[in-house]
């Protein structure tokens, strides 16, 4: 592989329960009652503000209240990661991982349905700039659609001048990796920040499952000394 692409919440950050609590509250503000567990799963993760509201509320709602609502969610989110410190830190062993790929000149990028505001404070929080070319994350731009559409992922790929065949998408949640899946990504790898190791063994498509980025196998990866391997045969 060539390359790879991060989803972010509940892959590089594991923040599923920070936004499940922040839906819940909101929901409840929207309709009444929260969101359940259920729905959490098959409607939230890896899905656009408009389209969780749409769900929400039994309509399609208009775009400034999309964005109004929106924002009102995601500050309530932050506060949530920032009343949490213990949290708001890069899932086990990525920091490691993330500097191996840097040594190794391996092109990665991340793509998340996380809004713009999100994205800056991910990048504040998280010293992002450390590892990633900031121009080349994909984020919901409010044209790009949600997953489980696998543009977000090509999109990223096309910012690292390659093929999405060509680049590992590691993923926690089922749309997300429905999208890697529709993208025909090269590899894909499941992330098991929530749901146990187990439940991803009934989803087809999935390379491995790993619980930190420490279990990852570098070997997958055409490396600089891979590169000169290749050269002298």
């Amino acid at each position: 592989m060539k390359g790879i692409i991060f989803d972010f919440n509940g892959t590089l950050f594991f923040d599923s329960n920070l936004h499940y609590e922040a839906w819940r509250i909101f929901s409840k503000h929207l309709r009444g009652y929260p969101f359940s567990d259920e729905e959490m799963q098959k409607y939230m993760f890896g899905r656009t503000n408009a389209d969780i509201i749409e769900y929400a509320i039994g309509r399609k709602p208009s775009s400034d209240m999309v964005t109004r609502l929106a924002k009102e969610k995601e500050s309530l989110y932050r506060r949530e990661c920032i009343n949490h410190p213990e949290i708001l830190k890069l899932a086990p062993g990525a920091e490691d991982f993330l500097d191996w790929l840097s040594e190794n000149n391996i092109p990665r990028t991340i793509a998340t349905m996380s809004e713009w505001d999100n994205v800056e404070f991910y990048i504040d929080k998280f010293r992002l700039e450390k590892w990633f070319d900031l121009k080349k994350i994909v984020y919901s731009n409010g044209e790009i659609p949600g997953k489980p559409a696998p543009d977000i992922y090509i999109a990223a790929a096309k910012n690292l001048g390659l093929r999405p065949e060509e680049c590992v998408i590691v993923e926690d949640a089922v749309s997300g990796i429905d999208s890697a899946k529709s993208a025909h990504a090269g590899k894909i790898i499941a992330i098991s920040s929530v749901e146990p190791v187990e439940y991803y063994k009934k989803i087809d498509g999935l390379d491995c499952v790993i619980k930190s980025f420490e279990d990852i196998d570098r070997t997958i990866f055409e490396t600089n000394s891979t590169k000169n391997f290749i050269k002298s045969r």
